[in-house]
């Protein structure tokens, strides 16, 4: 989060979404059941292209011709992660509406063009993570007005990955059925285009969970075979296509790499050399 900031996650301001600082509001639903719609997800990775890895983000899905399992290639071509819809981690979908009936932040999608990740400032290991997920969508689509949380996935300390920004119906988690990426909130003014990636904690003085940097390297391996995005390439420049805001950075970056905050936490931030070689290795 920025220093100055005293919320207990991290800030997700914008200009090109919704968005300045955050106050988080307390949550008294009772935990989703960990086996309620969580979707056991096969990322394919490698050969495999956006129209494979789209279908398979709702069932099950394998690579006709696959090598053989045990098989280095069969390794870095496949990662599976548990991804729990909005419906599992108990989304108030009513939420995101008016008085009027009309969505308070109606979704637009743009390509991908970088992927970056977060900490979400709050406590480390809590008990119910899905609590702390309802909290943080209730405090940005409510208590800052925003219409939806702004994060397009979070990940808990078990290596659960929690469906974020509402992209649609089409059963494709942050974006929309032609592929493209549904606008988030959690870099100021470089919303577009970029995929943003929160781990549930605080990483200043701690490291993530084995299993949480394991799903983060499995989903951001999806994602940039997805994309076609190189993990290793430290120069990506990026430029907004809604505000003209330009950025150059590695392609897969921390918050502080465009902004003055604590964000993703030193700890995490210092681990992301070794996360984005770990990317290249699974996409093989």
């Amino acid at each position: 989060m920025h220093p100055r900031h005293t919320s207990s996650y991290d800030s997700t301001d914008s200009t090109d979404s919704p968005g300045s600082i955050n106050s988080p509001a307390s949550s008294a639903s009772p935990a989703a059941p960990a086996s309620f719609g969580a979707l056991r997800r096969r990322a394919l990775l490698g050969a495999l292209g956006a129209v494979a890895v789209t279908g398979a983000v709702s069932r099950p899905a394998a690579a006709a011709g696959s090598p053989t399992a045990g098989s280095p290639s069969a390794t870095s071509r496949s990662a599976a992660y548990v991804l729990l819809s909005r419906q599992a981690w108990g989304a108030d979908e009513s939420l995101r509406f008016g008085a009027d009936g009309n969505e308070t932040w109606p979704p637009d999608y743009h390509p991908v063009q970088t992927l970056s990740v977060h900490h979400t400032g709050s406590a480390n290991g809590e008990a119910n993570p899905a609590a702390r997920v309802r909290t943080i969508y209730r405090d940005q689509t409510v208590g800052q007005g925003w219409g939806d949380i702004g994060y397009h996935y979070l990940i808990d300390a078990a290596g659960r990955v929690y469906e974020g920004r509402w992209s649609g119906t089409d059963g494709d988690p942050a974006h929309n059925a032609a592929g493209r990426l549904v606008t988030g909130a959690h870099i100021s003014t470089y919303n577009t285009g970029n995929v943003g990636i929160a781990l549930l904690g605080t990483f200043s003085t701690v490291a993530p969970t084995a299993a949480a940097r394991g799903a983060l390297v499995q989903l951001l391996a999806e994602l940039a075979t997805r994309h076609s995005i190189n993990p290793l390439q430290q120069k990506v420049v990026y430029v907004n296509p809604v505000n003209g805001a330009i950025w150059d950075g590695p392609a897969i970056s921390g918050h502080r790499d465009w902004a003055a905050t604590d964000c993703p936490g030193g700890v995490l931030h210092s681990q992301l050399p070794s996360i984005r070689a770990d990317v290249a290795a699974l996409m093989g």
